[in-house]
């Protein structure tokens, strides 16, 4: 089991980014998938989900910046990110939800510099 996070970078406050995370998991137009964060010193927070239908829920710091979605040809989950925060600043990782400790990899890092 793989999933590996890109499209991470350093963008200023207001830039944007999409980050692409490639799934080799079983069956996975039928998982529900998400897009975690961890920033400096806090705990991995949960910042937007997309069911197995295509449903999408986001956490409210990104709720109007950020849109999730999902390509079950290529095994792929997206986050295209607008508007862009410092605080936004964090190590963005996939996972299915909830979320699985064997499936973390290591994630891609955002840096929003102000």
């Amino acid at each position: 089991v793989q999933l590996q996070a890109s499209g991470g970078g350093l963008v200023h406050t207001g830039g944007s980014l999409r980050l692409s995370c490639a799934a080799s998991i079983n069956r996975f137009r039928f998982q529900h998938m998400g897009w975690y964060r961890q920033a400096p010193g806090k705990q991995r927070e949960l910042v937007a989900t997309v069911t197995a239908l295509g449903s999408t829920n986001y956490a409210g710091s990104a709720k109007g910046r950020f849109t999730i979605s999902r390509d079950n040809s290529e095994n792929t989950v997206y986050l295209q990110m607008n508007s862009l925060k410092p605080e936004d600043t964090a190590v963005y990782y996939c996972n299915v939800v909830p979320s699985r400790g064997d499936y973390w990899g290591s994630g891609t890092l955002v840096t929003v510099s102000s």
